[in-house]
């Protein structure tokens, strides 16, 4: 199994003006975290815009990203929904199109019980061959998948980790804990820009980052940093960009993170509805930002 750790992205669709996706524009950026030592991508999750995009064109992104990718990163599919059947589903296909892990978000807008998420996850991980990856974000999703559930699920060998993107360090110190009680190979992922260097250093095995659209260099580095115990580096290196982390949510993600992209010259600044283009209000502040990092010039 390819090794899932370190600085993963959270890849946004690339799209046109018109909000047709622009595949030009996703080779282009595959291509750069290659370049930029990116360890795997999560391709078509939030960040992807899976919420608006149909059936086909989800199944289609994915697809075009193993290919683009061409086996030099490990691809994440995003594959998870409210619906059990629609989760399988979509896994079943990217399966066939020869992808090897799948990120499952917990069912938005549902709000099941504990009992009734574990049962979901479970479907999944027997319906197919993929390897499956938890995704808990409780503020998008109005749910929260409870350590308790998670030490349950991990007895299934093919339920290999968790994206945890509640910023809470009891969180953090409970799942650490788990993996070392329960399972040392389950992968601890952080979805927080803001604290995953944080994370990284109690003890996760990487991130799926937003930021790691934007400067997918230093997010490698940074892990790299954790990863080899240079903690007092890494933590010098991250606070560098908090200010960044902090502009990317500013508006409902990938809204900023689209914008800056596009500020960077790697993307057009399609985005699809009802998401909109990034406030004229934040435009100031998020490109003074990008100019102090010299991502951008003045």
């Amino acid at each position: 199994m390819q090794n899932i750790q370190g600085s993963i992205v959270a890849l946004v669709t690339p799209m046109h003006p018109d909000g047709s996706i622009d595949y030009e524009s996703l080779k282009s950026l595959i291509e750069w975290h290659i370049q930029e030592g990116t360890a795997a991508i999560v391709s078509v999750g939030t960040t992807g815009e899976s919420a608006t995009l149909d059936h086909y064109e989800h199944i289609e992104v994915i697809k075009k990203t193993i290919e683009f990718s061409n086996n030099k990163l490990p691809v994440i599919a995003g594959t998870g929904a409210n619906s059990t059947q629609e989760a399988i589903d979509l896994t079943k296909e990217s399966a066939s199109l020869g992808c090897k892990f799948t990120l499952q978000v917990t069912p938005y807008y549902n709000k099941p019980p504990q009992q009734g998420l574990k049962e979901h996850f479970l479907a999944i991980a027997n319906a197919t061959d993929l390897n499956v990856i938890l995704y808990n974000v409780p503020s998008r999703t109005a749910c929260d998948l409870l350590p308790v559930t998670v030490e349950q699920l991990m007895e299934h060998p093919k339920i290999i980790g968790i994206k945890e993107a509640l910023a809470d360090s009891q969180r953090i110190h409970d799942l650490v804990a788990l993996k070392g009680q329960k399972r040392q190979e389950f992968i601890l992922l952080s979805g927080d820009d803001p604290t995953f260097c944080y994370a990284m250093q109690q003890g996760f095995n990487g991130v799926i980052s937003v930021a790691a659209n934007v400067i997918p260099k230093v997010c490698a580095k940074i892990s790299t940093l954790c990863q080899t115990k240079n903690f007092d580096e890494a933590k010098e290196l991250n606070m560098q960009y908090q200010s960044l982390y902090e502009l990317l949510f500013c508006q409902s993600n990938p809204i900023a993170v689209k914008w800056m992209l596009n500020q960077m010259g790697y993307i057009k600044p399609g985005i699809r509805l009802p998401l909109i283009e990034l406030d004229q209000s934040y435009h100031n502040a998020v490109k003074s930002s990008l100019e102090s990092l010299s991502l951008i010039h003045a």
